[in-house]
């Protein structure tokens, strides 16, 4: 059984395309065409399942027309509609200085200065030239390189400088 703590959202399912399987993916993290991933694993009914890929090709530089194995008709991509696309991160590179965004969700934040835990980081807002951490509590902290002591792939754990005061906000 996968666990989610062993994989990360990279994107979400759209429409069916065509009548041969084919489905919109729409992705964040483009992880799966970057490593040698035969597989993504889909969150259906609230369960982790791997499904293959035949083939895909993209349309965009954040959405793709993947082709699961199995998946042969308009009408089985349509039930894969509205799903999270979800990647191992065992398989994802470990390089700290290449992590994704996707791939932090989820990891702990700590105040480098006093070793305190902070929270944990929910989303990334990338929306803006100022990119910032959602924390699960809803608290904002700048995502600034110079900002970031340390990053630790093993703990999940994100060492930072925070400005003075933001958490008082």
């Amino acid at each position: 059984m996968i666990r989610k703590e062993e994989v990360y959202c990279i994107g979400r399912l759209g429409k069916a395309h065509g009548v041969k399987g084919e489905v919109t993916f729409h992705f964040d993290d483009d992880v799966f065409d970057r490593t040698d991933a035969d597989f993504l694993i889909l969150e259906t009914e609230g369960i982790l399942v791997p499904f293959f890929i035949e083939e895909y090709r993209f349309r965009s530089d954040s959405t793709a027309l993947m082709k699961f194995e199995g998946v042969d008709t308009q009408e089985r991509a349509r039930q894969l509609t509205g799903c999270d696309v979800y990647f191992p991160r065992q398989l994802a590179e470990t390089d700290d200085d290449s992590l994704s965004w996707a791939q932090i969700i989820g990891f702990a934040m700590v105040d480098a200065a006093t070793g305190q835990t902070v929270g944990s980081i929910a989303s990334v807002d990338d929306s803006t030239e100022n990119v910032l951490f959602c924390l699960e509590d809803g608290r904002l902290i700048p995502a600034a390189e110079e900002l970031i002591v340390a990053v630790d792939t093993e703990k999940r754990v994100i060492d930072i400088e925070l400005p003075e005061g933001i958490l008082e906000l």
